[in-house]
């Protein structure tokens, strides 16, 4: 998914093609596909006026070898996704849906989300959430266990038949992520271990972390 105008970064270059050691975060983050399996395809879904630098870039980088098709993004998530959903055929293959601006992702990620939804139709990597947190209403605020939640990263995979059938009906709202589109069918969907360095870039602040990760 890099169908995002990247607002929150202050830049006149959307995130996913700001360059982290002189590599675009996009391509960093294709890579870490590419690595995990280089005959994975790969189905970008861009905004389009950026559709032809994504292009460029892949000619740039020398990835013209790999799988690799772009469509246009939508106004929101949920559009940007079912676009990319209509090129991928296979009902009975397992889909992952990826942020373009998380290029840390490990191959250990991908491999559990992968694996997990071939067997149980879906996974979400997730990690512990390490501060203390508290739940506010409008008149006041009390603590909750950091326990009994999660911090949701991508790529989350499914099988293609249940995703693509949960991407038919109408958006709401309410759907933050590609597993509360599914969830609404009222599947079940499965946790899998993420990793602390699959950071989503989406402010300046982040920025400064992925080029300190990009140096490690």
């Amino acid at each position: 998914m890099a169908g995002g105008s990247g607002s929150r970064m202050k830049s006149a270059m959307p995130k996913q093609f700001i360059e982290i050691e002189k590599v675009p975060v996009i391509i960093r983050t294709i890579n870490c596909f590419l690595n995990y399996n280089a005959a994975i395809k790969i189905i970008i879904s861009v905004h389009a006026d950026y559709k032809a630098h994504m292009e460029s870039l892949i000619i740039k980088f020398d990835l013209r070898h790999a799988d690799i098709k772009i469509t246009e993004g939508g106004e929101t998530r949920f559009y940007s996704v079912k676009n990319g959903l209509q090129l991928v055929n296979d009902l009975n293959g397992i889909v992952g849906i990826h942020d373009a601006a998380r290029p840390f992702v490990s191959a250990q990620t991908i491999q559990n989300c992968f694996e997990t939804a071939a067997a149980k139709g879906s996974a979400i990597p997730c990690v512990p959430v390490n501060e203390s947190l508290r739940k506010v209403d409008v008149d006041a605020n009390h603590a909750v266990s950091r326990s009994d939640f999660k911090i949701i990263q991508t790529p989350q995979c499914f099988l293609v038949s249940k995703i693509k059938a949960a991407f038919e009906q109408e958006y709401n709202l309410f759907f933050t992520d590609d597993a509360t589109v599914l969830e609404s069918t009222g599947e079940k969907i499965i946790l899998v271990d993420g990793n602390e360095e699959n950071i989503k870039i989406t402010s300046p602040h982040d920025l400064l972390i992925a080029n300190a990760l990009a140096k490690l």
